[in-house]
């Protein structure tokens, strides 16, 4: 049988750090090895000029059908504004129960809100958003914990009040889902 693993596609560039930083983090949550790829989008058909934004949901469905051979969850990191159409703009998106899930550190930035830059909390925040559509893919809802990483992100403050790991409940939910999931797979 295959080792399976979770894979982070790159649709842009990203530090070497910060890669490590999310693999780790993925792999202490989720207890599979993470795999990184690079990605070759040409996201150009996803950009709507009116909101000069990207189509989520196209990325996502761009992202899902790639194929990477023992990958359980696959998650593509990007850097562009991101948007569904009853949002405003998304940190993130992910199939509930599904295998993807996308990601991008656009609206993650201080400088879009009148602060000063700050790449520790950039990175920070992104981290925290990874595990949490992860989670989703894994049959994680939204928590009403206020320090869980499942907890709901409106605004980059709520990002900022939640920890990068689940609260207890979070964690054994995902403990019977991942136990179900190792069952059939």
């Amino acid at each position: 049988m295959e080792k399976q693993n979770i894979t982070i596609i790159l649709g842009g560039h990203f530090e070497k750090d910060v890669l490590r930083m999310v693999s780790e983090d993925i792999t202490r949550e989720f207890h599979y090895p993470v795999i990184q790829q690079a990605g070759n989008f040409d996201l150009s058909g996803y950009y709507h000029p009116g909101r000069r934004q990207y189509d989520a949901n196209g990325i996502l469905k761009e992202v899902s059908e790639i194929s990477t051979p023992g990958s359980i969850k696959t998650m593509g990191l990007f850097r562009v504004d991101l948007f569904i159409p009853i949002l405003t703009y998304i940190f993130g998106q992910a199939v509930l129960n599904g295998n993807t899930g996308i990601v991008s550190l656009f609206r993650m930035k201080n400088e879009l809100y009148g602060l000063p830059q700050n790449n520790n909390l950039l990175i920070e925040r992104f981290r925290k958003v990874v595990i949490h559509e992860l989670g989703h893919t894994f049959g994680l809802i939204h928590c009403q914990y206020p320090n869980c990483v499942m907890r709901s992100s409106t605004y980059v403050e709520d990002i900022d009040q939640k920890k990068n790991f689940f609260c207890k409940n979070c964690q054994e939910e995902l403990n019977r889902k991942r136990g179900l999931e190792m069952m059939i797979g």
